[in-house]
């Protein structure tokens, strides 16, 4: 089925369940979801059946929501894959402005560009707070996730559009995770990849961090154990310490320093500003985010590993036959420029990382798009060679 048939389907009216119709009636102290029945916007939904997670358990009847730009080609050779990070989602152009459009990086004059939603998310894909087969919301019913797990979704997408080999995967922070995936286990899948602020193996000092922010949610007393749908409040506190906290990590101490320093912001509220900062930060989230993915999302970071199963980092590395493509952000705290640098040396298809110069930390993925945007051109040229190359081999 083409992708305008399928936003054709989407366009009929999505019923809400019992359980999501009580919510909506009041739900800005419960989750920021996207619930069944809420306005679809640009979201274009699609059934791709049960998936079998790395645990073994069954995801039944997983719903994928995401959005496209620009026109796949008749032999469907002309698409790109956007790999949203962590609180991200489908609507690139909403969370990483000047990226996508006629002549921009994702050029939509010459490239189909697709981004789904992850499975575990709030955005329409199936995710905690989607509905269970039971009626009610699926809360800490919602299996974990890993990184493989969204990957193997993205294939069963894939496949669902009828792309069989995606120009280049791209994607910063979490969705660099899952590039890297695509190019170790799928190389006929993908042409090459862009990996932004990310890594091959989540380092001790990250899942630790990730860890506190998980358990500021858990120990709010309106966590109920991930079960909050149905009740008058939720971990909305939890979630905002997470934030936070993780906030702090995508930026870095120098503009934190000559932004804010010791200065108290002017309302008389006794705050000092970079507090207030954080405040207006977890509140923002709490209005299109859910706990229970915050935690889903960050235990797959967790467990990224592209080494696991495949005699470790450096050997799944060694197997590398795609383009790839290294970016480092050189204030970058949450992902240092070190663990992009070992992929660059480990993989036999890199070139060295590319630094991107920033003075916002991890967020300057989304901040420095002129520099970015010369590197996802770069990348495209890289894949084009290569399947010029390929073309040729079986010609």
């Amino acid at each position: 089925m083409c992708p305008r048939a399928l936003h054709q389907a989407a366009g009929a009216t999505v019923v809400a369940s019992a359980a999501q119709v009580r919510l909506r009636a009041d739900r800005t102290s419960i989750t920021g979801a996207w619930l069944e029945g809420d306005d679809p916007g640009d979201r274009i939904f699609l059934n791709i059946g049960d998936l079998t997670l790395e645990s073994g358990e069954v995801l039944p009847n997983v719903t994928i929501a995401y959005q496209s730009w620009g026109t796949l080609n008749a032999d469907r050779s002309n698409a790109i894959l956007v790999n949203h990070a962590l609180t991200g989602w489908s609507d690139v152009p909403s969370w990483w402005p000047e990226m996508v459009g006629p002549g921009k990086p994702f050029d939509t004059d010459k490239y189909f560009v697709v981004c789904p939603n992850v499975i575990g998310g709030c955005q329409g894909s199936s995710g905690p707070a989607s509905i269970h087969p039971d009626g009610g919301f699926y809360g800490s019913r919602f299996p974990a996730v890993t990184i493989r797990d969204m990957v193997q979704a993205e294939i069963a997408f894939s496949d669902a559009i009828g792309i069989e080999r995606y120009v280049i995967a791209v994607g910063p922070s979490m969705g660099g995770m899952r590039s890297l995936e695509w190019a170790i286990a799928y190389p006929d899948r993908v042409a090459g990849i862009c990996t932004i602020g990310s890594s091959s193996v989540a380092t001790g000092d990250q899942i630790g961090t990730w860890s506190v922010e998980i358990q500021a949610i858990k120990k709010d007393p309106h966590f109920y154990g991930g079960d909050f749908y149905d009740k008058d409040f939720s971990p909305t506190v939890g979630m905002g310490i997470a934030r936070r906290i993780a906030h702090l990590t995508y930026r870095c101490e120098s503009e934190m320093d000559v932004r804010f320093g010791r200065d108290l912001q002017d309302d008389n509220s006794g705050r000092w500003a970079v507090e207030s900062y954080l405040d207006h930060q977890a509140d923002k989230l709490q209005h299109r985010f859910d706990a229970n993915t915050y935690i889903r999302l960050t235990n797959a970071m967790s467990s990224h590993d592209i080494g696991r199963g495949r005699g470790g980092v450096e050997r799944a590395l060694a197997t590398a036959e795609v383009p790839i493509v290294v970016v480092t952000i050189d204030t970058d705290r949450l992902f240092p420029p070190r663990l992009q640098q070992e992929i660059a040396e480990l993989a036999p298809t890199a070139e060295a990382a590319l630094v991107v110069a920033s003075p916002f930390g991890h967020d300057g993925f989304l901040i420095e798009v002129e520099a970015v945007g010369e590197i996802i051109r770069h990348t495209l040229e890289l894949a084009k060679a290569r399947l010029e190359g390929l073309s040729h081999t079986h010609s």
